[in-house]
């Protein structure tokens, strides 16, 4: 059957940034495409994830704004922070932005179907009550958070309820050590919740350099987070004052409510992958080859279900490459190397490239360069927190393999390190780069002398 007798000649079911990206660029290339979406569509990221998140992070740090401006001549205020207000203008800000993907599909000739869609078989997907048939199924479902299976876990919250609580928690717990853990630790934290972090490792933010990891989780603790790690949660339960949350070492906390930031697991559930013979691996997690194409050679999927690298960027990359290769006949390999990632922790982080360990094991001779320094907005206000950059080179090629920077702004300043990295950066050609003056960037250009 050639590709007109089918209903559309590529059927996407997600409508997250990797399932958007691969649907409008598919159809400037002239494909009839269909895109079903069960939720609101623009996905985790705009919905309830990256964008909502952030939002959140400028908020909680108003706080330390208002107290660093006495420093800098302004009058104290002790101003007061109203969440349903926020989230009132943060909900409006996302509904705004689900808008704009909605039209930018219509814009681009892609029918959308607000229903949840399952495949039948390699070319047929059921939505609602319908049956459409494609020539192309794309997968970009994403991923949902885990919860553990433990007395009293339906009294937890994930980040999804996170972004629509009624009131601010006075006391809260979060149940993780990466980045979504500490990240909404750092937001309850300066928005005034008492805010206590479980890890079950002896170090937050696994993966992640060891200097930038030890970093974070003291200065984490200074601003007066409380962090208890090789911990773990046994059982919830509800109280008339909240919840008593019971730890595997014995004792307990009370606390009026905890989130769990435990990882997420991809949303292949369900699905209908196994009726079209669609291979998963042991986590769930669609298996693609370089091309992004399943074992079946017409089913494709993007973006967090794949399991790849959980990120927003990286999903549109996938998603374009696939329509790129598909239907502009460029077979083009989305590039997983060297990218580029942020923590909007408090302080931030902001790294490429591989960490000192990583270096060590594959190159062997390692160069590493630091710079630990009090960050100049500090130095009026009064605060006495430090920022950390760090530079590592390969010491056979004099090449950068890989940059990490904690402090102010550090993810906005790593985004151009991370260009010249992947295009081969040099420490020499970093030590020739005249540092503008003064700035936190600047660190990363004047470093000369190697870590002993």
């Amino acid at each position: 059957m050639s590709s007109r007798g089918y209903d559309y000649d590529l059927f996407v079911i997600g409508a997250g940034s990797g399932g958007v990206r691969a649907s409008r660029i598919s159809s400037s290339f002239g494909a009839r495409v269909a895109i079903a979406e069960e939720y609101r569509v623009g996905g985790t990221c705009v919905i309830r994830g990256c964008v909502p998140k952030k939002l959140m992070t400028y908020a909680a740090h108003f706080r330390q704004d208002f107290e660093d401006a006495h420093g800098y001549g302004w009058d104290k205020v002790n101003p007061g922070f109203d969440w349903p207000r926020f989230i009132a203008a943060k909900d409006a800000e996302i509904d705004r932005l689900n808008g704009l993907y909605t039209q930018t599909l219509a814009n681009n000739n892609v029918t959308v179907f607000e229903e949840r869609a399952v495949i039948e078989d390699k070319h047929t997907v059921r939505v609602g009550d319908k049956l459409i048939t494609a020539k192309t199924i794309l997968v970009a479902t994403g991923g949902s958070a885990n919860l553990p299976s433990i007395p009293g876990v339906e009294h937890a919250i994930t980040s999804n309820e996170a972004f629509h609580l009624d009131a601010l928690p006075e006391r809260i717990v979060i149940v993780g050590g990466g980045y979504i853990a500490v990240e909404f630790a750092g937001i309850f934290h300066g928005l005034g919740s008492e805010v206590t972090l479980i890890y079950r490792r002896d170090k937050i933010l696994r993966g992640f350099d060891q200097d930038i990891r030890t970093r974070l989780q003291d200065a984490m603790r200074q601003k007066g987070i409380t962090i208890l790690c090789q911990r773990d949660v046994s059982a919830i339960e509800k109280t008339a004052d909240g919840l008593s949350i019971s730890l595997t070492q014995g004792h307990s906390i009370k606390a009026d409510q905890i989130m769990y930031a435990i990882g997420r697991r991809p949303n292949t559930e369900d699905l209908g992958l196994e009726k079209a013979g669609v291979q998963l691996d042991t986590s769930g997690a669609v298996i693609v080859d370089d091309y992004s194409r399943t074992n079946v050679d017409n089913i494709y999927a993007v973006g967090d279900v794949t399991d790849r690298i959980a990120l927003t960027p990286v999903a549109i990359k996938e998603g374009h490459a696939f329509a790129l290769t598909l239907y502009n006949n460029t077979p083009t390999r989305p590039d997983h190397h060297n990218v580029a990632s942020a923590v909007f922790s408090d302080p931030p982080i902001g790294s490429v490239g591989m960490t000192e360990d990583e270096a060590m094991d594959k190159l062997g001779t390692v160069d590493v360069y630091v710079s630990d320094f009090r960050p100049m907005k500090n130095t009026l206000a009064g605060r006495s927190d430090r920022a950390f950059a760090k530079v590592i080179v390969d010491g056979k090629t004099d090449k950068v393999v890989g940059m990490h920077k904690i402090g102010p702004d550090a993810p906005e300043i790593i985004q151009g390190f991370a260009v010249a990295l992947k295009q081969g950066l040099t420490k020499t050609v970093l030590d020739s780069t005249v540092a503008i003056h003064p700035t936190s960037a600047e660190e990363l250009v004047l470093m000369s002398k190697k870590r002993n």
